[in-house]
């Protein structure tokens, strides 16, 4: 269940791949994610997620504690 909160997410401008944004919107607003988790919750491919999340983390805009991803 998604809550609305009264403080906007902000997403990096060197982000710019639509995907990247998604995953990275993902994050902020549950603070934690599994690969599974954001497979089923964004309908993507775990391939593309694997590719996206080393990206991210090569940026320093997440980090991955076990097999939970978060925002760094």
């Amino acid at each position: 269940m998604l809550t609305q909160s009264s403080q906007a997410i902000s997403i990096p401008t060197d982000l710019r791949s639509p995907r990247a944004k998604l995953v990275y919107l993902f994050l902020s607003m549950n603070g934690t994610a599994t690969i599974t988790e954001l497979q089923e919750s964004l309908n993507m491919k775990k391939i593309s997620l694997y590719s996206i999340l080393k990206t991210l983390q090569k940026q320093n805009m997440i980090s991955k504690d076990g097999d939970r991803y978060t925002l760094a």
